[in-house]
């Protein structure tokens, strides 16, 4: 604040040095005129003497002029009234000249100080603070003592002060007339005020819709104002009384003072120094203009005659009279203090600067220089274009490339650079490039991406592939792999000869200028940008063309790294889904429907499987290996793998869960012994095995969330399953739940991907899943796809694996049991008994095969086992024999040697059976075997 009010003073001070040159121009066209009149002087000699004459002593003429007897005394003692008269006149109006230009510079200096300290930076944003005193006292009161005002005082629009010199002072009323300030205007006036008599001067502060938010006053005291002229009194008195003893002398020594004092120049040579000082003047290259109170125009230099295109008698007419433009013709009449203020004048911007001249006691009147600004404009001009040009490029590397997907990051590099740089942005990319791949040779193209100010321009759209003729700029850019501007697409004849017909669409419908920039990264062509102009009425030019290769360069980085992430998604998403099941398997207690969605991030771990097992049982398994990438991928694969061994064994879920955590385990050790850094710990899973006879599932899990269980009648349950630990933890048992399920229930099995996200807690998700699941009489398919409508997030970011089970039972018709005594004799029942059933359900041709089976196994179960035994026949999708014993001990197919009495039996089991095996339960052993319906 205190530079902005020493840059005014200073101002004031050129432009009042100004004035009085003006001044002396006037007094030297009056001596040059007084002096035509004049007789010529004779010239003088080399010591500043008059030739041709007598010289006088120094006595004799001051003699001669203090004699009152002559007619030279009588004059003298006139002149020396005279002189008496004029200094008491000179005392006394200098004496009130010195309080007018005191006061006035106290006005003058308040006003400044207020208006600076209102529009200084913070002063408005301290109004609205929560304590504005704390903020604005200190700025105020630095302020104060810099610029010698005995006071600045902040208030808000009620007249309550915020800062004061005496801090008793503040939160009270301010003293003085706030209603002009509180209109928008600048008000000053003399009043006597809390710190006694003062000029004061009261602004506003402004907020930037033009209301007044607050007010600053800053003022100086009456004593201080007029101490100047009491401190200049005495000085002047000595001064007055000096001028009156030396007037006796004056008188004698004026023309030998007046010689020494010009140092020997005469007339002529006065008349040439004034006029070196006008030629100085009108020589400047800034405009120069002294303005009267009113309003007529005094001086002007040549600079200001071009500038402002003024007529040649301009001197002495009124401004407003001059032909100017009414706002520069009003801001110069008006006289008010204007810095660096542009108006346009004709084809020129001047920079007008303008103070009034009565500052400091001088004539009303106003001085004010104008600089041309036009080329000073024109160099901002481009500093304004090269500063867009780089918030372009930041906004592009901020904006570009914020997703990992080609065809989005191409879509941003369109829209970033619509309509800063150009009116239509077209992307063309090689496929190969969309699908993550390097493309060997650029022949054809896609159009990836579209941006416009408008969008039925008939440019080829988005999706549609497009050969570039060899003459048109898009293929010569990436033959070369340089970028090609083209100034006038109607006169292009290599782009005409693309597509004569939309060509001539393009030019009707104003695009006239094209850049055409190849998509490189390295040695990799990926295709080309180009870059449509139709509502600038110039081509594009140079500077453009270098942004606009900056902003592909810099794009291109971007789209290389999405179509390296396409590739490597791609591959990972491969290995999943080979990894998966393709088909499930063909089973009767189950109508199973399915979802997997993969992370739009990455390829995670999530994984399923449909087990059928012995017994018509069938296992549902559904696990998630936590982490993303091809490391994750192929762990699934293992565990899947694993899973699939482990339940040809027909484990209970909790040992099957035993052992694949032992496996997790091994694998960790393995990847930490090689350092690799890729341990899979944190991989979960659920195993479910039910039961179409008894209706029983049983399930186990590893840190996966529960199973859901939809009841017949549509309600939703989620059943208390122990819940172990993560896989590869080890050292914790799994436990199993074992639930009664209702035929017509639909057991649901998913993964955390589908209940829990960033924006959603699990606890959250559980509840929509049992929303959406809620409803009688839905098939598992349409429950897949209520689930997915309600739960899936618009971009996941993890694996989803949804299983919906509907459970069926098998009937009691299709059931036989039989419990056999431990005698060898109760094998020929047991053929009798399974005979008859096979003829009433139609299956006479299998008797003779199944007879052979049944009777291998029983008679092993007499003679190894242990009673009691039991005989079950299942008729399913296949025919299935059980034999139960209490007996752990499971046979072992082998080879009879030709001398061996027995040892045939499995053999012979095997080859008549499409499958055969042995379960353990809690009581004993199953050993049993299918064989495929005609």
């Amino acid at each position: 604040m205190v530079r902005l009010l020493g840059r005014s003073w200073a101002q004031s001070t050129r432009l009042h040095n100004a004035l009085h040159a003006q001044r002396g121009r006037d007094s030297s066209r009056r001596a040059r005129e007084q002096g035509a009149r004049q007789t010529p002087r004779r010239p003088l000699d080399q010591q500043g003497r008059h030739e041709g004459g007598p010289e006088k002593g120094p006595a004799k003429r001051l003699w001669s002029a203090l004699s009152g007897r002559s007619v030279a005394g009588q004059v003298f003692v006139f002149q020396v009234v005279i002189v008496l008269l004029l200094v008491v006149a000179a005392v006394g109006a200098l004496v009130l000249q010195v309080r007018h230009d005191s006061t006035q510079e106290a006005r003058n200096r308040s006003l400044a100080v207020a208006e600076t300290f209102a529009n200084a930076p913070g002063t408005r944003e301290a109004l609205s603070s929560p304590d504005p005193t704390a903020v604005l006292q200190p700025r105020a009161e630095a302020a104060r003592k810099q610029s010698e005002v005995d006071f600045i005082v902040v208030m808000n629009t009620d007249g309550i002060r915020y800062t004061h010199p005496k801090p008793d002072r503040i939160g009270k009323e301010f003293v003085g007339n706030l209603g002009p300030a509180l209109a928008g205007r600048q008000v000053t006036e003399e009043i006597t005020g809390t710190i006694g008599p003062l000029v004061q001067a009261v602004v506003p502060i402004k907020a930037p819709d033009g209301s007044v938010v607050g007010l600053v006053s800053a003022g100086i005291t009456t004593a201080n104002v007029g101490g100047v002229s009491d401190r200049q009194l005495p000085l002047l008195l000595a001064a007055a009384a000096a001028a009156l003893t030396l007037a006796t002398a004056g008188t004698a020594l004026v023309s030998r003072r007046l010689l020494r004092q010009t140092r020997g120049l005469g007339p002529y040579e006065m008349t040439r120094m004034y006029e070196h000082h006008d030629a100085v003047l009108h020589a400047v290259r800034e405009g120069v203009i002294i303005i009267s109170g009113d309003g007529r125009l005094l001086l002007v230099n040549d600079e200001a005659h071009r500038l402002l295109d003024l007529p040649e008698d301009a001197e002495g007419r009124q401004v407003l009279g001059l032909g100017l433009d009414p706002d520069t013709a009003d801001l110069l009449a008006s006289g008010r203090v204007a810095t660096d203020e542009v108006h346009l004048v004709g084809d020129r911007l001047l920079a007008i600067n303008q103070r009034p001249t009565d500052l400091r006691g001088g004539p009303p009147g106003s001085v004010a220089t104008l600089r041309d600004s036009t080329e000073l404009r024109a160099l901002s001009g481009r500093a304004e274009v090269a500063r867009e040009h780089l918030k372009l490029l930041y906004d592009a590397g901020v904006g570009i490339g914020t997703t990992l997907d080609v065809t989005r990051t191409a879509e941003e590099l369109a829209e970033v650079a619509v309509p800063r740089l150009a009116d239509f942005v077209t992307v063309d990319l090689a496929d190969a490039v969309l699908h993550g791949e390097e493309p060997e040779a650029v022949t054809q193209l896609r159009r990836t991406a579209f941006s416009g100010i408008r969008k039925d321009a008939p440019l080829y759209p988005v999706g549609e592939r497009i050969g570039f003729v060899a003459s048109s700029p898009q293929a010569r850019s990436l033959s070369s792999g340089q970028a090609v501007i083209e100034p006038a697409l109607a006169e292009a004849p290599g782009w005409l000869a693309q597509d004569p017909e939309r060509t001539v669409q393009v030019v009707d419908f104003g695009i006239h200028s094209l850049i055409t920039v190849p998509l490189r990264a390295g040695h990799l062509m990926m295709g080309v940008v180009n870059f449509w102009r139709s509502e600038k009425p110039e081509p594009f030019d140079e500077e453009e063309l270098a942004l606009a290769e900056e902003l592909v360069a810099r794009a291109a980085v971007s789209i290389d790294n999405a179509r390296r992430y396409t590739r490597e998604h791609t591959m990972a998403v491969t290995l999943q889904r080979s990894l998966l099941p393709r088909n499930l398997p063909e089973q009767g207690a189950l109508d199973i429907a399915y979802r997997y969605l993969p992370a739009q991030a990455g390829v995670g771990g999530d994984w399923f499987d449909v087990l059928p097992l012995s017994g018509a049982r069938v296992a549902v398994v559904v696990g998630d290996v936590v982490g993303h990438g091809l490391h994750a991928a192929a762990t699934m694969g293992r565990l899947r793998t694993a899973v699939h061994n482990f339940s040809a064994l027909d484990l209970p879920p909790d040992e099957l869960l035993g052992l694949l955590d032992e496996l997790v385990g091994r694998i960790d050790q393995d990847e930490a012994a090689e350092d690799s850094g890729a341990a899979i710990t944190g991989a979960t899973c659920l195993y479910a095995i039910y039961d179409p006879v008894s209706r029983q599932c049983t399930v186990a899990r590893a840190g996966h969330p529960p199973p859901a269980v939809v009841r017949p009648d549509g309600s939703v349950e989620f059943p208390d399953v122990p819940a172990g630990p993560p896989l590869g933890l080890g050292g914790l048992p799994f436990e199993t739940a074992e639930l009664k399920v209702e035929e017509g229930s639909r057991l649901v099995l998913y993964t955390d991907g589908l209940v829990e996200d960033r924006e959603r807690d699990i606890d959250v998700g559980l509840e929509l899943l049992r929303t959406a699941l809620t409803g009688a009489d839905r098939s598992p398919e349409d429950t897949c796809r209520t689930v997915l409508d309600a739960l899936l997030p618009a971009r996941p970011s993890d694996d989803i694996a949804l299983i919906v089970a509907g459970t069926r039972a098998l009937g009691a018709d299709s059931i036989a049991d039989w419990e056999v005594p431990s005698d060898p004799a109760a094998v020929g029942e047991v053929r009798a008994s399974v005979t008859r059933q096979l003829a009433e359900w139609g299956l006479d041709e299998m008797a003779f095969a199944t007879e052979l089976i049944l009777s291998e196994l029983v008679t092993n179960a007499i003679r190894y086992g242990s009673g009691p035994i039991l005989v079950r026949v299942l008729r399913d999708r296949s025919l299935i024999c059980e034999v139960f014993d209490s007996s752990s001990t499971s046979p072992h197919l082998r080879y009879a040697a030709t001398t061996d009495e027995g040892g045939r039996g499995l053999f012979l089991v095997a080859q008549l059976a499409e499958r055969w095996g042995t379960r353990y339960t809690p009581a004993g052993k199953v050993i049993w075997a299918e064989q495929p319906l005609p």
